[in-house]
């Protein structure tokens, strides 16, 4: 499969036209240049709350409740874009009420060619997420089944957690989509090194897909640091550094990578090492733990 991950710039668009003309034009783009898997970045879909104006944007309770009205109506636009290229789409994430709590969930929805779709919602949540826009954590981890592979989605900080990671892969994940929005320098770098472990441990590849530049509209998503990549474990079949592709840092655009499911397949069975196969031996030794007293 070809890999399309944007490093995607938040903009004031103030219209649906707008946005939906914003998002055709990327996503074909990258169906140009013959990408069948589109990854977009955790809260891209803030940039509906534009379409509120510029007095609602500018409040994060407002600008989180403009966006989630929105989300119904960007997941039908985006829904058309899969089936008009042809492509498998994670839509940018986004704010969704979805009945079990009274806050919204950071939802991302992946939408096929065929016209199917499923979900999935931010784990574990930041402290910003917590202490000042309550979002809350969602519904369960999900592997995305499709004709081209399986797919798994660690939104932005549950990529810093392995386990996570380690149950979709023991469920058949093969590619951890991975977007994110971080505002600094250093959030995109936990990001980047969670994801870079993530595809270490579990033999398989990352696609990370940040936010970028300056949104000065909307306190929640005003500054964006990042630069989009490809990643996998450094060995047989991959590069030796493990980055499949890597953007500039804060540079908007698609990142395209060539991702071969048989090299994964391969390298968990042939490695040089076998992380994916030796995981389960930590268990007896993380169970026990001996303290030695020095002086």
């Amino acid at each position: 499969m070809r890999i399309a991950t944007a490093a995607y710039p938040l903009e004031f668009l103030g219209s649906w036209d707008a946005w939906e003309a914003k998002l055709s034009r990327w996503v074909a783009e990258a169906a140009r240049h013959g990408a069948n898997v589109l990854v977009f970045p955790e809260y891209g879909a803030m940039e509906l709350a534009s379409l509120a104006g510029r007095e609602d944007a500018a409040d994060l309770e407002r600008a989180l409740l403009a966006a989630a009205e929105r989300m119904a109506r960007a997941g039908e636009i985006l829904a058309g874009l899969a089936r008009r290229h042809g492509v498998y789409i994670l839509g940018p994430s986004g704010p969704v009420f979805d009945g079990t709590s009274p806050r919204p969930v950071n939802r991302a929805t992946f939408f096929t060619p065929g016209g199917s779709r499923a979900h999935q919602d931010k784990q574990i949540m930041t402290r910003f997420e917590r202490e000042e826009w309550n979002v809350v954590s969602g519904g369960p981890l999900t592997v995305f089944e499709t004709p081209i592979g399986s797919f798994g989605v660690l939104i932005c900080y549950d990529s810093e957690f392995p386990l996570l990671a380690r149950s979709l892969a023991e469920a058949g994940a093969e590619v951890l989509l991975v977007p994110s929005c971080t505002e600094t320098l250093a959030g995109y770098t936990r990001v980047k090194v969670g994801a870079m472990a993530r595809a270490l441990e579990n033999q398989c590849v990352t696609v990370h897909a940040p936010t970028v530049g300056h949104a000065p509209w909307c306190p929640a998503i005003d500054d964006n640091t990042g630069a989009a990549a490809v990643y996998g474990p450094p060995d047989h079949g991959f590069p030796m550094h493990g980055i499949l592709a890597q953007g500039e840092l804060n540079v908007p655009g698609w990142v395209y990578a060539d991702v071969s499911l048989q090299a994964i397949r391969e390298v968990r069975a042939e490695g040089r090492v076998l992380n994916f196969a030796h995981w389960p031996e930590q268990a007896p030794r993380f169970a026990h733990v001996t303290r030695a007293r020095l002086s």
